[in-house]
């Protein structure tokens, strides 16, 4: 196979070198160029094109999201962000994503050599997935409300105030984008809804501020021993672990530490675990676009204790990889477009336990 050619765009010459030894380190992989800032990749770009971008956000001459919207617009090109993990960081690394970004790869301030080197399979897992991105689908796209599905009421009947009914979303590489479109087209009176958004640490509490800035419903970050209500969206913090947990007719959820599952702290398996076990039936099960096969047996599991589970199809995703693993194992009902997957959300506000 013809080797990913990767391109690196970081103004510390340590990162350039680390990142770029690690992934020759690959054969898989091929990179074409390491360059310190923008208008020097633009340069090489004339002459040679990359599979992948690796690029840094805060840089001299011009910053890296402008120049992700550029290539973005131009000619969508997968890029992975390597940025620190600061809240600043975190901030403009959300909007990379929000301009078409695949995924993060956090480095800290310190030990950035050794940390590096740890992290390379990370990396090189990550250039793979990105290489085989769609990421025609990052770029944004014309996005309806609620109101072509179903007409907004400004009142909840008693059936809706006192809903049992949870939605359980997975999802991964891309999912900032699909979990934006799908979000934002929801309505206030949407059933109450757990996420997991693979996403490291401190991440989490700025993509959940974000959302909640343009959605109707509200978005946040999940906090320990919170209420699952109609309209609002929970969404697990970077580096925990999210359950799903109940008491009489209400729903919580609980976060907690532990290790690694499937890869990945939070993992969808685990939340997916929780809500088979406390809501059943009166559950709806979604995986979206990702990389990897987190989420799949936790469906399986929603589905056999009777939840209706849905998959994001793969015309629409950006990384056909959680949803494909979830299809192959059985784990699935029905696979819909992008678009549908709102519209399966508040059909749960007709479809009693």
């Amino acid at each position: 196979m013809t080797p990913i050619k990767v391109m690196i765009v970081d103004d510390s010459a340590v990162v350039r070198q680390v990142v770029a030894a690690m992934l020759e380190a690959d054969p898989g992989i091929k990179v074409i160029s390491a360059v310190a800032d923008p208008i020097l990749a633009m340069a090489r770009m004339n002459i040679q094109w990359p599979d992948v971008i690796v690029l840094d956000i805060e840089m001299p001459r011009m910053d890296g999201i402008t120049f992700l919207k550029k290539i973005m617009s131009e000619h969508p090109t997968p890029v992975i962000i390597c940025s620190t993990l600061t809240e600043k960081g975190a901030q403009t690394s959300m909007a990379a994503l929000a301009a078409g970004a695949v995924t993060i790869i956090t480095k800290p301030k310190l030990g950035l050599k050794q940390f590096l080197t740890d992290a390379s399979n990370d990396l090189v897992t990550a250039v793979k997935a990105a290489a085989r991105a769609n990421v025609k689908r990052l770029v944004a796209t014309e996005k309806h409300t609620a109101d072509v599905i179903l007409t907004a009421s400004e009142h909840r009947s008693a059936m809706i105030q006192t809903t049992e009914r949870v939605v359980a979303i997975g999802t991964s590489t891309g999912g900032t984008q699909a979990l934006e479109y799908v979000l934002t087209a929801l309505p206030r009176v949407a059933p109450g809804i757990v996420i997991v958004q693979h996403m490291p640490e401190k991440f989490t509490a700025e993509f959940a501020s974000r959302l909640n800035g343009i959605c109707q419903i509200e978005v946040k970050e999940a906090q320990h021993h919170d209420r699952v209500i109609p309209g609002r969206a929970l969404i697990a913090p970077g580096g925990k672990h999210m359950l799903l947990r109940r008491s009489g007719a209400q729903y919580s959820v609980e976060v907690v530490d532990g290790p690694l599952v499937n890869r990945h702290r939070p993992s969808v398996d685990v939340l997916f675990r929780s809500v088979a076990k406390c809501a059943g039936s009166n559950a709806l099960g979604i995986i979206m676009t990702g990389m990897g096969d987190d989420g799949a047996a936790g469906l399986l599991e929603m589905r056999n204790a009777g939840a209706q589970t849905v998959a994001q199809d793969e015309a629409s995703c950006v990384v056909y990889g959680m949803p494909k693993e979830a299809v192959k194992r059985g784990s699935v009902e029905r696979t819909v477009y992008l678009s549908a997957i709102s519209r399966e959300i508040l059909h749960q506000l007709y479809v009693m336990p």
